[in-house]
């Protein structure tokens, strides 16, 4: 048992006279309803703003620890055996909380432990008021990626040295607690009042606290004006910064003139950086083709620093020619790390100042109309969204930009921001109060006139689908991560719909019962003396009927493709069927037409009532207020919404085009109308060559994986490059991959077409765990198939034996595939099975990897209807499907796969391949063929198993 005071050197911040109790619990498990119970207490009391008194006592829970909760918290049945019981100590605790805050991270986790405990022993429970940390930071510290303890200590630089055990837990928890009450102090008065009403639904008993805080502000009139805040219509936002003016004068000097001084300011901004021949080749190919007006394809190898050989020369060349250089990237978080790291680079790199800008979506940007008016509204409001509307107003007096991917909003938030972003078709342009202010405005402006603009993918393409409109005219693009231009441009040339759409529109309108957007506009129109009571009424009928209708037209697609697909369900789990809309015939899709042509029906009249209320609200439109305005704006943006989804259903089901392939997925685990149709161009070559690389000086795209064999002639002609003659460059990797891996085919695993599945998936298993016992875990395991990948995991995890390894599973286990990666690099002896998304984009360095394993061959299952579509194609023209489209396809797949493993030169690893194709066939020599020179081992798994060992 430890108990005393703390030492003096703990920051000290004036606070209010109040006590606060923080504790912090290790148990055996997480439930005290079914047995678990405290095996660690630490206490830490703060009082006027410091740390005045700790306690801390290892408990013995009168049971065994499990082994696992001995591994997480350090913490052994031996260390517990000779401590005190609870009902020992249970008295210092409650007299330590008599009259105090009760404070934890996760309350109702060491809150429910001490109730329990107390209870057992015969005392009574803690009444008073409660505080969660975790609560706490999710409110002030709103872009923090996560609210874990050791996060947010190592966030703040708080020194947490022994996590899991409790008094280290707890003194981590009380420096946190210092530290966000100070926060909320420091809170700009008109913020704190418009927090009030929202924390009052909180868990944590922060109102007399917040209360203190105002009351001290007003009465101290502490009149400071911070300049860096602007107060408008009730919230307090951060200013926007000026553009930085170019004040550039000399003149820009060629960049190949340039690039040795540009090297050595890269070694003074960067200690020990050299230009790498592979990155000086590709910086010269990039410069030539700029200057030259030509497209280029440079596929750049793993460790290339492919990010600055482009934008180098980029950058010259836009600041040369007074022009605009657009970035594009797949992904937003390699937007955010050219935006975060490598600007910076740059600009301690250059000899002369410029202005770089980023733009995303219009739908990541918060629209301050909508969530001034969102704050207003008192309506039955969930947790999640009071706490995003608290973590908002915090964040809004920090953030320039307002874009969604700075804030950590809570899993229901989501929902919230999709009522408050940004929105074309809701806009009030410049008769918005805020317009001056707008983050998306701001956003478009800054991007106009910049040197750099980077953008994604995604909004590249919406730009060119939409005319232009939605970035500043330019001539010349890098493109990186380049390999996913087809898919990109088919996304985005192609429509879909499903109930779900429907469904997301009809809860943002309501009804005359619910208070949404209908009732809201019904009240308006009395109020303005309009006579549209019979328009509403109908309306709330015609939308009661469509939405059973509808409801019955997915459901029975749903029945019939379930009856008619009996194979394989797709990567994401489900079950797909391709369709002809003009020739829906037989069994099932008679009844289907009819319960279309009713849907038709039915949304046609919904919508010619929906216009005449606009037409009738339009004619009063100059007297309507603010607040009504906005309604309006927001009825009208329904409309257009609602009238596309309609157009979107007709021209799927009820058109077709022989150049678009057309098909349905179904959620077979999902609700009976979870259905979803789609429809994308069959090739997208000719699409791009007309509205992309003819109207481009320049086109320069790069990746790491662009050719096959060695060969650029696939990806050409699938982009419809052939009349354009672009150079293309490969750049080698300047990794040592013949020391760094090996690839390796297990002999003793049988070919998947002479077993069935179930023996296969066995096999395979078996083979998973004997590779991880020699690995010690750390292995990333690639399947092709979601459905093989659960039923491999749930077989492995029978096969672990006291929780030998930790497993991890894409579509098993919750999470984004960054927050898998994370955890699975939080622990020592993990396996991560991936499907799709797992193949790349995925960067997990150092020792938490070392060993890869693809399950089979990453071909294109024959049913998927683009591939069948696209083959179809290539048979009437005479060509070879397999050797054209599926065999190119399978090997840059399997070139993303396999550069998981190594990602700097320190990275060493095996590659297992349990595919036998890849050495018994003539086709799988390609896939070898198109991989850096690695030794290739083919042998009976437990020979290999011994090379490993000797080779690790």
């Amino acid at each position: 048992m430890n108990e005393g005071k703390i030492d003096e050197n703990v920051p000290e911040v004036k606070l209010l006279n109040k006590r606060f109790v923080v504790v912090d619990l290790e148990t055996t498990g997480n439930n005290p309803k079914k047995g678990d119970r405290i095996i660690q207490v630490g206490v830490v009391v703060v009082e006027q703003g410091k740390i005045i008194n700790q306690f801390s006592s290892f408990v013995n829970p009168e049971i065994s620890i499990p082994s696992f909760i001995q591994q997480f918290t350090g913490i052994t049945n031996d260390m517990v055996v000779d401590a005190p019981l609870f009902s020992s100590i249970a008295p210092i605790l409650m007299d330590y909380l008599d009259g105090a805050y009760f404070v934890a991270h996760n309350v109702p986790f060491d809150l429910s432990f001490l109730q329990n405990e107390l209870d057992m022993c015969g005392y009574n429970t803690f009444t008073g008021p409660v505080i969660d940390t975790v609560e706490l930071a999710r409110l002030l510290m709103p872009t923090e990626e996560s609210f874990k303890l050791n996060h947010l200590a190592t966030s703040l630089n708080f020194v947490h040295d022994r996590p899991h055990q409790a008094d280290s837990d707890a003194e981590a928890t009380a420096r946190i607690l210092l530290y966000l009450l100070e926060k909320l102090k420091g809170l700009p008065l008109l913020t704190m009042q418009r927090l009030k009403p929202i924390i009052k639904r909180f868990n944590s008993g922060l109102e007399d606290i917040l209360q203190t805080y105002i009351n001290e502000k007003l009465t101290t009139a502490d009149l400071k004006v911070d300049n860096t805040l602007d107060e408008f219509r009730q919230l307090v936002i951060k200013k926007a910064s000026e553009p930085t003016k170019d004040t550039t004068v000399n003149e820009i000097p060629y960049f190949h003139d340039e690039v040795n001084t540009v090297e050595e300011r890269l070694q003074e901004t960067m200690e020990g950086f050299e230009i790498r021949k592979s990155q000086k080749e590709m910086m010269d190919s990039i410069d030539q083709a700029l200057m030259e007006n030509q497209h280029l394809l440079v596929e750049a190898g793993t460790g290339t620093g492919k990010s600055l050989a482009y934008l180098l020369p980029g950058l010259f060349f836009a600041k040369k020619n007074e022009t605009s250089m657009v970035i594009s990237t797949h992904t937003v978080q390699l937007q955010q790390q050219l935006l975060e790291r490598d600007m910076n680079i740059l600009k301690n790199t250059v000899p002369f100042s410029f202005r770089s800008a980023v733009l995303k979506g219009r739908s990541h940007y918060l629209c301050l109309r909508k969530f001034e008016q969102k704050l207003n509204e008192q309506l039955d409001q969930n947790y999640d969204t009071l706490l995003s509307k608290g973590q908002i107003l915090v964040w809004l007096t920090e953030t320039n930009e307002g874009d969604v991917e700075q804030i950590n909003l809570p899993s229901g938030g989501r929902v919230f921001w999709n009522e408050i972003q940004s929105e074309a078709k809701t806009c009030l342009g410049k008769h918005c109060p805020w317009f001056s202010r707008c983050f998306y405005h701001r956003a478009r402006n800054n991007a106009y006139g910049a040197d750099i603009i980077i953008t994604n993918h995604a909004l590249l393409f919406t730009d060119i689908t939409q005319g232009h409109q939605l970035l500043p005219s330019y001539k010349h693009i890098i493109i990186d991560e380049a390999h996913h231009i087809e898919e990109v441009a088919s996304d985005h040339f192609g429509s879909s719909t499903d109930y779900f759409s429907f469904t997301h529109l009809f809860s943002r309108l309501g009804t005359l019962e619910s208070s949404d957007l209908m009732q809201q506009l019904f009240m308006m129109q009395q109020e303005i003396g309009l006579n549209l009571d019979d328009y509403f009424e109908k309306l709330n009928e015609l939308i009661l009927d469509v939405k059973y209708e509808l409801d019955d037209c997915f459901t029975q697609i749903h029945s019939l493709v379930v009856k008619r697909v009996s194979a394989s369900k797709n990567e994401i789990g489900r079950k797909s069927l391709r369709f002809y809309p003009h020739e829906m015939k037989g069994n099932g899709w008679k009844e289907i037409q009819e319960a279309v042509a009713r849907v038709q029906m039915y949304l046609k009249d919904t919508l010619k009532l929906m216009k005449r209320i606009i037409d009738e609200i339009s004619l009063n439109e100059e007297d309507l207020n603010f607040p009504q305005s906005g309604l309006f704006t927001a009825m009208k943006g329904f409309y257009t919404n609602f009238s596309e989804e309609e157009g979107m259903l007709e021209e799927l089901l009820l058109h077709y085009d022989p150049n678009y392939v057309y098909w349905i997925e179904v959620d077979v685990r999902g609700a009976k109308n979870a259905t979803f149709i789609y429809n994308k161009p069959i090739e997208v070559s000719q699409i791009l060559a007309e509205n992309f690389f003819s109207k481009k000086h320049s086109v320069i795209m790069t990746s790491a994986t662009l050719t096959v064999k060695n060969s650029f002639e696939y990806l050409i002609h699938r982009l419809g490059l052939e009349d354009f003659g672009p150079s293309t460059k490969i750049i080698e990797s300047p990794f040592l991959y013949e020391n760094q891996v090996q690839l390796m085919v297990p002999t003793t695993l049988p070919n998947i077409k002479e077993v069935d599945e179930d023996e296969y998936i066995y096999e395979i298993v078996m083979s998973i765990l004997d590779i991880a016992k020699t690995t010690k875990g750390r292995m990333l395991v690639l399947f092709t198939s979601y459905d093989m990948l659960r039923k491999a995991y749930y077989q492995l995890k029978d096969f672990i034996v006291n929780e030998e390894f930790v497993l991890i599973g894409q579509g098993i286990s919750s999470g984004s595939r960054a927050k898998l990666t994370k955890n699975f690099k939080q622990f020592d002896q993990a396996i991560l099975f991936g499907t799709s998304s797992f193949w790349e984009g995925v960067d997990i360095p150092g020792e938490d990897l070392s060993c890869l394993i693809i399950v089979r061959l990453p071909f294109s299952p024959p049913d998927n209807p683009i591939f069948e579509a696209r083959s179809e194609k290539l048979k009437e023209l005479g060509k070879s499907p397999f050797m054209e489209l599926s065999l190119p396809q399978a090997i840059i797949r399997f070139k993303q796969g396999f550069g998981r493993l190594i990602r700097s030169s320190h990275d060493r690893g095996v590659v297992f391949v349990f595919d036998r194709r890849i050495t018994g066939t003539r086709y799988g020599k390609s896939f070898i063929q198109s991989l850096p020179q690695v030794p290739l081992k083919e042998n009976t798994l437990q020979e290999l198993l011994y090379d490993i060992e000797n080779w690790l």
